[in-house]
């Protein structure tokens, strides 16, 4: 049974949003706030989230911005907002779908059907060369180092945990870290990848875990 997450903080969506998906068989968690709803990401692990970009004390955008951090989790926009650049900014910001309210339920359903048919599998951890990464409890360890990652850091090294062994290429990266607007700010990500090296006890010439392919991207060892 798949578990959704609605963010919005106006009684009646969450009254007929709940209806209308627990009539489906979802379970659902809910959050009033943007602090709220990335929290909930974070530890309620939610299968989707539905986002509505109006919310107290966040704009739904920064939260947009704050899940993609750490998560891949699908997230529909539910919002007022009809303006052409407000789709195109959250779509550039790692969104899903994008629903327009008023809606209808029936669109809405199928368009959440689609999103939990493409989800990948759901990883819970990685345990190679000494690295562990519980993707759950998002504890990570080298050589049974317990490792204090930021929020970025942890979204790098998810992204080379996930696809371990094969070459992320640096736009890739940028777009899947920061988004599409600082796909040309790639000394963001060099610093980046310098503070993960350091945080794993290597040096920046000493990449005994992540290699470089200078103007490719980066790829993360998997075999001695």
């Amino acid at each position: 049974m798949s578990k959704i997450l609605i963010v919005d903080d106006e009684a009646q969506i969450i009254k007929f949003l709940s209806i209308s998906l627990r009539s489906q068989g979802y379970d659902l968690i809910l959050a009033k706030t943007g602090k709220e709803a990335v929290a909930q990401v974070a530890l309620g692990a939610p299968d989707l989230v539905i986002l509505d970009l109006g919310l107290p004390d966040l704009d739904g955008q920064n939260v947009l911005l704050a899940i993609r951090e750490f998560s891949q989790v699908p997230v529909i926009i539910l919002s007022v907002r009809n303006h052409e650049t407000d789709k195109v900014r959250a779509l550039d910001n790692g969104a899903n779908d994008y629903v327009v309210k008023p809606f209808g339920v029936q669109e809405l359903l199928a368009r959440i059907r689609i999103q939990l048919r493409l989800r990948p599998e759901v990883l819970t951890d990685y345990n190679h060369l000494g690295l562990s990464v519980d993707y759950v409890s998002r504890c990570v360890k080298y050589q049974g180092r317990e490792i204090r990652l930021s929020k970025k850091e942890y979204a790098l090294l998810c992204q080379l945990t996930e696809n371990a062994g094969k070459v992320i290429t640096q736009t890739q990266l940028m777009q899947r870290i920061w988004g599409q607007s600082h796909l040309q700010d790639t000394h963001y990500l060099r610093i980046l990848i310098a503070r993960l090296r350091a945080r794993l006890g290597e040096g920046t010439n000493q990449s005994s875990l992540i290699e470089t392919l200078p103007g490719v991207g980066y790829r993360l060892i998997v075999e001695d």
